[in-house]
């Protein structure tokens, strides 16, 4: 176990890209511990119209008032100069997207925000597989970054239940909470860094297409649990007739019997028929529209 201290005001470098890590930012601003410097991701093109948008880190340090920066590469020589430039008491990151190399990783003390209970769901997408593994519980971990994919030594923990209505954007909402909670304490009070345990280690792989599609030879209970996990950031999907890919923003586990891999309408409603029963498809989004009811999208789509 190893012991850090702190100033009560640290000078520190905030490395994040998501909307999870724009809310962390903005629980630091509150505190009045405003980051000397945000690094995120450059601009991406998105939509049909490849725009350029920015990450929601960048909006969140303009609108803030915060230097930012948006080099390439977090291990490239001129990011690491910007932020040994700001001789940083700490540099925090969360949800950045991008792995940290040495040197970067052994020059400051890097502290990562992480979303789940340390050592189950290290990786990408820990909040999403929870939710779709049927977790109870969740919660935030502070960590130091290490080598090895988020198994450093962790210093603070909070835990949070996993309801069974929680969607990726009700659960995160409250995780954003608990982590900026969290990360004011690492940073105004001592605190002690103890190493994971070695037993319960499970990995978040980062969220692809076959993840998003809804397997119908897969129980509906888990298709129920991912459509949740998925929304309203990524989303489920499912394929139709016409090789077209309908996508499913939420759904109940209903009791009606419908063949498996089928999608009917029975008396107004839009079932579809999994391994051990039949899910319902309360809002839906067809390819290149809006989400809407199962009702309007039935009036479009007689089946």
């Amino acid at each position: 176990m190893t012991r850090s201290r702190r100033p009560a005001s640290p000078r520190t470098v905030f490395l994040g890209t998501s909307a999870f890590a724009a809310a962390v930012l903005g629980y630091l601003v509150d505190a009045g511990l405003a980051p000397s410097l945000v690094l995120t991701r450059p601009d991406r093109p998105r939509g049909r119209g490849r725009r350029l948008v920015s990450p929601p880190v960048a909006d969140a340090a303009r609108a803030f008032s915060i230097a930012l920066e948006q080099p390439d590469g977090v291990n490239d020589p001129h990011a690491r100069e910007l932020i040994a430039g700001v001789e940083p008491d700490a540099v925090v990151v969360c949800a950045f997207g991008a792995l940290i190399k040495e040197p970067l990783l052994f020059e400051h003390l890097l502290l990562n925000v992480h979303p789940s209970l340390l050592p189950r769901w290290r990786g990408a997408a820990p909040i999403e597989r929870a939710i779709m593994a049927g977790d109870t519980e969740s919660g935030v971990s502070i960590m130091r970054l290490a080598a090895g994919l988020d198994s450093g030594p962790v210093a603070l923990t909070a835990s949070e239940p996993i309801l069974p209505e929680d969607t990726y954007g009700s659960l995160a909402e409250r995780l954003q909470r608990v982590g900026g909670e969290l990360l004011v304490r690492a940073l105004t009070e001592p605190v002690a860094f103890s190493e994971q345990a070695q037993e319960g280690v499970t990995y978040a792989e980062k969220i692809g297409p076959g993840d998003r599609l809804l397997d119908p030879t897969r129980p509906a209970v888990e298709l129920e649990r991912t459509v949740r996990a998925l929304h309203p950031h990524i989303g489920a999907r499912l394929a139709l007739e016409d090789g077209t890919l309908l996508g499913v923003r939420s759904v109940a586990v209903v009791s009606d019997t419908v063949p498996q891999g089928v999608l009917k309408a029975v008396e107004g409603r839009l079932l579809y028929g999994t391994k051990d029963g039949a899910l319902e498809l309360l809002l839906v989004q067809p390819p290149g529209g809006r989400p809407m009811d199962a009702a309007a999208y039935l009036r479009g789509h007689a089946r």
